[in-house]
């Protein structure tokens, strides 16, 4: 049988974080307590003594840092306030912000992802303060994740912030997940890139990475 003019559906792009329609309705409160609880069961199951006073706290504190820091990026409510600044000297020249911390976890196994994140744009009117490109990629490096879209995410963000298309971001990072377990090769590194406006024009992207080389 020959099927002819099949239409297929494009699958849907997105860079957003997948979440379920009702991820926020619990309070971090209520969210520590049920993760306790589960901590609480798998390291039981581990076979591990929760009576010890090495570990009879390891449960809630798990919960707290699932909730309260390492994935708190996952909450709307922690996203940082941009401060822009009118540019009446008019810088107009590329500004880069290398090396900047990334500590996120894989989505996959949970594990940490360390590196550097190396961002960069061209004013159109405005400039941003400093600290809070470091903020942006730390709200959104603290959630499970993968590099593509935590390199995405970092860009989108800026470009909307900013106005402006003229952004660059490189994430330079180990994945734990390689380096503690699997094939444990713990001196590969993973490197993407996001560049749009004028930094894909060649003179612009060989500028950038003269900078953060």
């Amino acid at each position: 049988m020959i099927i002819e003019n099949l239409e297929v559906s494009p699958k849907k792009i997105s860079f957003e974080t997948p979440l379920k329609p009702n991820a926020f309705e619990l309070t971090d409160e209520e969210k520590i307590e049920l993760i306790t609880g589960h901590f609480n069961n798998i390291l039981n199951i581990l076979g591990l003594d929760l009576t010890d006073d090495s570990l009879k706290d390891t449960p809630k504190r798990i919960a707290k840092m699932y909730v309260k820091e390492i994935f708190s990026g996952l909450n709307p409510a922690n996203k940082p306030t941009p401060t822009l600044f009118e540019n009446p000297y008019q810088y107009k020249e590329m500004l880069v912000e290398k090396n900047i911390e990334i500590f996120s976890n894989c989505e996959h196994h949970f594990v940490p992802i360390t590196g550097k994140a190396h961002v960069a744009y061209i004013s159109n009117g405005k400039v941003i303060g400093l600290s809070k490109l470091n903020r942006i990629v730390r709200y959104y490096s603290q959630r499970p994740q993968v590099q593509e879209r935590l390199t995405i995410q970092i860009a989108e963000e800026i470009k909307k912030v900013m106005g402006t298309e003229d952004v660059a971001v490189m994430i330079d990072a180990s994945h734990h997940c390689v380096s503690s377990r699997g094939i444990r090769d713990s001196g590969s590194t993973t490197i993407t890139t996001s560049f749009s406006g004028k930094f894909k024009e060649q003179a612009t992207k060989d500028e950038f990475l003269k900078y953060i080389s």
